[in-house]
């Protein structure tokens, strides 16, 4: 972006400085050269959550309240939602997006040399002269207001130039310029999940703990039948006869 220029016409010896009015031909030399200075940056942050989203028009509530219509959002357009590049199609309501725009100003002066010899072939005093260059053609060149030369160490101006005068002549243009440049990295976040519904009732799932299997011990096996009844009545049979022969002997005695 150009703000101003400022032009300095550096005489010699010898020479007279013009301000160029034509387009010169071969016989100009011209050199540009720029100079930059430290560049300045500002960063600005805004954030919003989507609220409307329809093929391609977006609506955004910024952090003031207030509401940004986009209208016809490219389908190029991207941003980094939870790491991942997404497009206006994959916008949904309730998304929260932040924009960060850097803006980088670097001041420039861009100076351009313009120089150019010949002969005064005609002066048309104090506007213009006319000069013969090197390859014999002839140019006009306008003279600025109250300029004065220095022909051969005496100072004239445009009234002392004769026809004849060898002329140099070089003029300084230079131009500040701003050079900005803007760089916006758009990030933001997925929506919520949506709540369940009020008349819904929330599953609980309870977790139970395993059984845990106690070991029983085995009932003791039955012992094998190894008696019989039959010697039983034999001992029952044997103690009432030595019941009956005690009585006897005890009643003899008597």
């Amino acid at each position: 972006m150009m703000n101003s220029k400022a032009t300095r016409l550096v005489p010699v010896v010898g020479a007279v400085c013009l301000a160029f009015t034509l387009s010169l031909g071969a016989q100009v030399q011209t050199e540009t050269s720029t100079t930059s200075q430290a560049p300045t940056s500002k960063t600005t942050v805004e954030r919003g959550t989507i609220v409307y989203v329809s093929g391609n028009d977006l609506v955004i509530q910024m952090e003031d309240g207030t509401l940004r219509h986009f209208n016809n959002v490219p389908d190029s357009a991207r941003a980094t939602v939870d790491g991942k590049e997404i497009g206006i199609r994959d916008a949904k309501v309730g998304m929260k997006l932040e924009k960060t725009v850097t803006v980088t100003t670097t001041p420039k002066t861009v100076t351009t040399v313009q120089s150019v010899t010949g002969k005064v072939w005609q002066i048309m005093p104090p506007t213009s002269v006319i000069l013969t260059l090197e390859d014999g053609s002839n140019q006009q060149f306008k003279i600025p207001k109250n300029q004065k030369f220095n022909v051969d160490g005496h100072i004239v101006d445009a009234w002392g130039l004769k026809k004849g005068m060898r002329v140099s002549a070089t003029k300084i243009v230079e131009v500040p310029e701003t050079m900005v440049q803007h760089q916006q990295k758009l990030t933001g976040s997925a929506p919520p999940p949506p709540p369940p519904p009020a008349d819904q009732p929330i599953l609980v799932v309870e977790q139970k703990a395993a059984p845990v299997e106690v070991a029983q011990a085995a009932p003791p096996e039955a012992l094998p039948k190894t008696a019989s009844p039959v010697p039983l009545f034999g001992l029952l049979g044997l103690l009432s006869l030595a019941s009956s022969l005690g009585l006897r002997t005890a009643r003899k005695n008597r």
